[in-house]
């Protein structure tokens, strides 16, 4: 239903902040794996998806996604997720999460207004980044 009210960008943007590389992407459909990815690939080690799931499909899709996102790229992800219901009965499934590059959750906001905190640990994105070298397979 998003791409009825916005139209899809070209790509992700880098950056980063409080000393790791980072990317941002916005509605985003199918392709989001592979962007994430690139964005990986591009020096980023934390991502951040704000996003507004369906009550429905983000009950049964939100955490998995986002857990798969995390271990694919070996980045963490930060997860900021509408919360509500919304003009026309719209109802989004909240749940803000921050999953390590491990795939574990380690913080997340409730179905309600909230905020989710976690410390992230450069070490602990070295180690998993070392010792799996998923980045650097690319061909299929």
């Amino acid at each position: 239903r998003g791409a009825e009210l916005a139209a899809p960008g070209h790509g992700g943007v880098g950056g980063g902040g409080g000393g790791f590389g980072g990317g941002l992407l916005i509605l985003c459909r199918g392709d989001l794996a592979r962007l994430l990815r690139e964005l990986a690939q591009r020096g980023a080690e934390v991502l951040t998806v704000p996003a507004a799931f369906t009550l429905n499909t983000g009950k049964e899709h939100w955490h998995v996604l986002l857990r798969a996102r995390a271990i694919e790229s070996q980045c963490y992800v930060l997860a900021a997720a509408q919360t509500g219901v919304h003009p026309g009965g719209r109802a989004t499934y909240g749940h803000s999460l921050v999953v390590d590059p491990w795939g574990t959750v380690i913080a997340e906001a409730s179905d309600g207004v909230g905020i989710a905190t976690a410390t992230l640990e450069r070490e602990f994105l070295t180690t998993i980044r070392r010792r799996l070298p998923a980045l650097a397979h690319r061909r299929l």
